[in-house]
C-alpha cells in the first residue's frame, strides 16, 4: 500500500416516472447538466443520463438515471425498465390535476414489479413540478396526505424551469439510498436532518426550499 485513500464509488439506477409531459425529461436535464431546454421531444421508451456526486475525494456516487416515457402503450415494458432500480422518482404537474391522480398507478406498478435485494420495496419520492406556473390544481395539504398514506420516502415542490429544490431533492434521495445500503450512518448533507416538525431541512434556496418527509 502507498498509503493512498481508498476511494469509495457507489452506483445507483434510479427510475423517474409519471404521466407524459409532467416534466420528467427536462428534470433530468436540468440535474445533470444544470440547464433547462423547453424543447425537449416527449420520450418515446426510455432516455438515460449519468450524474457523478463527489459527497467528497474518497466517496463519489454515480446515479444511472431513466427517464422512463408516460404513455400506456409502454406499460408492458416498464417491468424491463424497472430492473435493479434502487430509488424511484414520482413526478407529476400540479397545474395537471390528472397527473397527480395517476400518481397511485405509477407507485403500484413500480412495486408489483421491482423490489430491493431485500424484498422491501424501493424508497420512492414524490415531486410536484411546475410551481412556477400559476393556478396550481393540487392543493399542499393533498399531496401530503398521498405522501403520508402511501409509504412514499418524502416529497417536495419544484420548478425545472427555475431550478426550484431540484438538487436539494435529489441529494435526500441519494442519502436515503445510501442508507439503504447501510453506507451511510449518518447524513452529510444538511437533508438527513429532521426539524420539530418532521420536515427535512434544506440549505436556503428560496423560501419554498424544505422538503417534507413523510412519517
Amino acid at each position: 500500500m502507498d498509503g493512498a485513500t481508498e476511494v469509495k464509488e457507489k452506483l445507483f439506477k434510479v427510475i423517474i416516472v409519471g404521466d407524459s409531459l409532467v416534466g420528467k425529461t427536462t428534470f433530468v436535464h436540468r440535474y445533470v447538466s444544470g440547464k433547462f431546454d423547453p424543447g425537449f421531444k416527449t420520450t418515446v421508451g426510455v432516455d438515460f443520463a449519468l450524474k457523478k456526486i463527489e459527497r467528497s475525494k474518497q466517496d463519489i456516487v454515480r446515479l444511472q438515471l431513466w427517464d422512463i416515457a408516460g404513455q400506456e402503450r409502454v406499460s408492458s415494458l416498464t417491468r424491463v425498465y424497472y430492473k435493479d432500480a434502487s430509488a424511484c422518482v414520482i413526478m407529476f404537474d400540479v397545474t395537471q390535476r390528472k397527473t397527480f391522480n395517476n400518481v397511485m398507478n405509477w407507485k403500484s406498478d413500480v412495486e408489483k414489479k421491482v423490489a430491493l435485494s431485500n424484498g422491501s420495496p424501493v424508497p420512492c419520492l414524490l415531486l410536484a413540478n411546475k410551481i412556477d406556473l400559476p393556478s396550481p390544481n393540487v392543493k399542499e395539504e393533498e399531496i401530503k396526505e398521498l405522501c403520508n398514506n402511501n409509504n412514499f420516502i418524502g416529497w417536495n415542490k419544484i420548478s425545472v424551469k427555475d431550478n426550484t429544490n431540484i438538487e436539494q431533492s435529489m441529494n435526500f434521495l441519494v442519502e436515503e439510498m445510501l442508507v439503504q445500503t447501510s453506507m451511510a450512518r449518518e447524513s452529510s448533507y444538511p437533508e438527513g436532518r429532521l426539524d420539530s416538525d418532521g420536515r427535512i431541512l434544506l440549505q436556503p434556496e428560496n423560501n419554498k426550499s424544505r422538503i417534507s418527509c413523510c412519517s
